[in-house]
């Protein structure tokens, strides 16, 4: 039976062991996450969570995921990545509709926008950190 269509915008769906893809309930804010994080454990660093966002601004913090690369791909408008490499140099990506990026295992990142900009992420999220910009 075929699952009814979701909007990843509002309900992240979350690509777990056995080749599994688990539509999440609606995204709430920050406290979500850690929700998550207790819903996928038992698929470890393995799990990915599949996600799309709306962006009207440059991003206020920076984050890092320190379990697995996280892929990025702009959608709609154009923003630029900003990731701090292992030597502490700053480097920056601009991505355009369809181009994507890969933000390393353990990278901090950021992000910078012109304009409105839409991205998808398939995201390794155990162990994420935050921090302000």
């Amino acid at each position: 039976m075929m699952a009814a269509p979701g909007d990843l915008r509002t309900h992240p769906v979350h690509l777990g062991l056995g080749a599994k893809a688990i539509p999440q309930p609606e995204f709430a804010g920050m406290a979500w996450y850690e929700a998550y994080a207790a819903r996928t454990a038992a698929d470890g660093a393995e799990g990915r969570l599949v996600s799309l966002y709306d962006f009207a601004e440059s991003w206020d913090s920076w984050e890092m995921h320190p379990a697995g690369d996280e892929l990025v791909v702009c959608i709609a408008g154009e923003m630029t990545l900003i990731q701090v490499l292992p030597n502490g140099a700053f480097h920056s990506e601009p991505l355009q509709a369809g181009q994507y990026a890969i933000n390393p295992a353990g990278t901090w990142h950021t992000a910078d926008l012109a304009g409105p900009a839409t991205a998808l992420f398939v995201t390794a999220g155990q162990g994420t950190q935050h921090r302000r910009r």
